[in-house]
């Protein structure tokens, strides 16, 4: 694959340093990461080889380059690294909501890939989308991103936009739903630790069985559900008329909207 320069090292760029590394996807000699305030994953791969802040000799070397600033920084990291990169170097954007071509021409016509992954790839269970028109661009990216977890490659680029808003943003979805279980866990009466480990164990051991199960959600929450019981009074609550399906639909077309605003 060649040396990759990685262009911001944040909770995203952190993220995917700590599973490529678990991983062991690439010697991490061969990783390059530009970032003035690198975090705790990225001094760690500095220690274990990789170069930290490289020249503009260095950054020639690079064959893949990782676009993993803030949506509202790329445009400055591209006016920064462009004119040193070789000719042949492939950008890989994890910008939300920045379209191919405009990455594609700040970096002077570079091909590019798009891919929206998870903070879960730190622990190889990651999961990304993938826009890419241009070949090479697209078989550097899949192993890239394949190593820490799924990856759903998209033929529009339209996509993205849902594909973020469903998959990119969603962790926090869930963490937020569990702050909200722990805390209706208090108001019920249980003491704040109980409520704290039930919530998180439960929710963690409900994600475990979908993932091994192979069933389909909606059978599993018939498997817990009987007819008249309690579990059952309460999805009346979270699946009426103003419960999780709207709610959800609402917050997907919120974040999508967001994604385009961005790249506007």
């Amino acid at each position: 694959m060649g040396p990759i320069l990685m262009l911001g090292a944040g909770r995203m760029g952190g993220a995917l340093i700590a599973g490529w590394r678990k991983a062991g996807a690439f010697p991490l000699s061969d990783l390059m990461i530009r970032d003035p305030q690198a975090g705790d994953e990225a001094k760690a791969a500095v220690a274990a080889g990789a170069l930290l802040d490289p020249d503009a000799e260095a950054m020639g070397r690079a064959k893949v380059v990782l676009l993993a600033v803030k949506p509202q920084l790329w445009r400055e990291a591209a006016v920064e690294v462009a004119g040193s990169l070789s000719s042949d170097a492939v950008i890989v954007s994890v910008a939300a909501g920045v379209a191919a071509a405009q990455i594609s021409q700040a970096f002077g016509g570079r091909p590019v890939a798009r891919i929206m992954p998870t903070t879960a790839a730190a622990i190889g269970q990651g999961t990304a989308s993938l826009y890419a028109t241009d070949a090479a661009a697209r078989d550097i990216a899949r192993p890239l991103f394949e190593a820490v977890g799924a990856v759903v490659e998209l033929e529009d680029e339209e996509l993205m936009h849902a594909a973020t808003a469903v998959s990119g943003s969603a962790p926090a979805y869930l963490y937020a739903f569990v702050e909200a279980l722990e805390a209706a866990g208090e108001a019920a009466g249980l003491p704040a630790e109980s409520a704290r480990t039930l919530a998180r164990a439960t929710i963690s051991g409900a994600a475990a069985l979908l993932a091994q199960s192979g069933e389909e959600p909606s059978e599993l929450r018939r498997q817990v559900t009987s007819p008249g019981g309690t579990t059952q009074a309460a999805l009346d609550v979270l699946m009426g008329e103003a419960g999780l399906g709207p709610l959800l639909k609402n917050a997907v077309a919120a974040a999508a909207r967001r994604s385009r605003e961005l790249g506007a």
